[in-house]
């Protein structure tokens, strides 16, 4: 979402949504997974898109009863709308550069930027979260969420996930 195209009250919602933290990567705002798509509002009406990662994400009603909440905060608004949509389609290059140094953070390896083609040869040359070796094995494509892959450093030893790229 460009924010620069949102107008005042828009980047104050904007600036709340900030503080809506994703529910399964604690530290990671949803503006910096890059999931908030829409923001519109008039004086007393406040309307949210959100596109999933991916669409059978389990957090979806939450993260939109999260924002919900967030927006009631404000105590501006007597019409808040927030509405998980597929008009846009998500990808990791949503990510910003604070959510991948927030997934690294949180363990997770963030995803290859703008990959030519998605493999399990892109899985497989996972860095450590922790170490930033290379020296890696995939264990799994398939980690706790869909969005993610399971991996096991061969240098410090510490068995990771990776957080896949979506295109």
């Amino acid at each position: 979402m460009d924010r620069s195209k949102l107008n005042q009250r828009e980047k104050e919602i904007y600036d709340a949504l900030e503080e809506v933290m994703d529910p399964e990567i604690p530290g990671l705002a949803i503006t910096d997974l890059g999931i908030v798509t829409k923001i519109e509002s008039t004086d007393e009406k406040a309307f949210v898109q959100l596109t999933p990662t991916f669409s059978g994400c389990p957090a979806l009603k939450i993260i939109e009863d999260m924002v919900a909440e967030r927006l009631a905060v404000m105590d501006v608004f007597k019409d808040i709308k927030v509405e998980t949509s597929f008009e846009t389609q998500w990808n990791t290059d949503m990510i910003t550069e604070a959510g991948r140094v927030a997934l690294k953070k949180h363990g997770l390896t963030p995803p290859v930027q703008n990959p030519d083609f998605i493999e399990l040869d892109v899985l497989s040359k996972t860095p450590c979260p922790f170490c930033d070796s290379f020296n890696t094995t995939l264990k799994s494509p398939f980690g706790a969420t869909l969005c993610r892959s399971m991996h096991y450093c061969n240098n410090c030893l510490q068995a990771f996930e990776g957080f896949k790229p979506v295109m």
